[in-house]
């Protein structure tokens, strides 16, 4: 029977469990394994404390993470943001591993402990300029109406969104601590131009964190249903136009590279 010298450590189980030990000393752990039940036992006290402790993370802090579309979104955000010259993009921290070491120093009961206690946070993002919708949250979204129906329409302001609707699209985005008052969540397509009360029609854009920001996009609105009910523009290509790319429609139809100095 083996001696108490001759057993496997816990970080050799550990390095085992990870598939992380070269051939030659795998096959020398698995044979010992064979051979000892001390050993086999231990392993399984290890194996069961990593899947609690998987257990306990998901219980515990999975529910802060975002729905995936919401951090694709914030990446297309931040791809935009080192698009424009005048601004620079946010940067991210990476998180370090450390269970390993935690596990094989200090066993279950420590692991348990830093994970209730000691777990840092990541605080949420709580001002991202979304300069341009992303396509795959915000494809936009029209009702059936005519050029005569909307321009006889007196009240062309976009409709306010209900609450609970705004903080759905700031999670879809990525920002669920956004701060309300620093965005608009707007209407890709505004309903003065048969835009539809859809979240597929809805997305948060900075009032000020971007110089293509909320009131630029109002002008181009008002500016677009303009020339569609004096016989301009027709009603499909203007929701199509904005809907495809609004800061280019902003572009076309304002002559202008840049936003006018009065919506800066």
């Amino acid at each position: 029977m083996l001696s108490e010298e001759s057993h496997l450590s816990d970080q050799e189980l550990l390095l085992a469990a990870d598939g992380e030990l070269s051939a030659r000393d795998a096959g020398r752990v698995q044979s010992h394994l064979a051979a000892c039940w001390a050993c086999r036992a231990r392993k399984q006290e290890i194996e069961a404390a990593i899947g609690e402790f998987i257990r306990m993370h998901r219980r515990n802090f999975d529910v802060q993470i975002p729905p995936p579309d919401g951090p694709r979104a914030l990446l297309h955000a931040q791809l935009a943001r080192l698009a424009e010259p005048q601004r620079t993009a946010a940067q991210g921290t990476p998180w370090r591993p450390w269970f390993r070491a935690a596990a094989a120093a200090f066993g279950f009961v420590a692991v348990t402990y830093v994970v209730s206690h000691a777990w840092p946070e990541r605080p949420a993002p709580r001002s991202v300029a979304v300069t341009v919708p992303n396509p795959s949250l915000t494809p936009g979204a029209t009702v059936l109406v005519s050029r005569g129906e909307v321009c006889r329409e007196s009240n062309t302001k976009n409709k306010a969104v209900p609450v609970a609707l705004r903080r759905k699209v700031f999670d879809e985005y990525g920002i669920p601590a956004a701060e309300p008052s620093a965005y608009e969540v707007d209407y890709l397509i505004t309903p003065a131009l048969g835009g539809a009360d859809d979240i597929h029609n809805l997305w948060p854009q900075s009032y000020t964190a971007t110089v293509w920001n909320a009131q630029v996009k109002d002008a181009l609105e008002d500016h677009l249903r303009d020339l569609v009910c004096d016989g301009q523009l027709d009603l499909a290509t203007a929701q199509r136009e904005i809907a495809t790319n609004w800061i280019e429609a902003y572009k076309k139809y304002f002559h202008t590279d840049q936003p006018l100095r009065r919506f800066r």
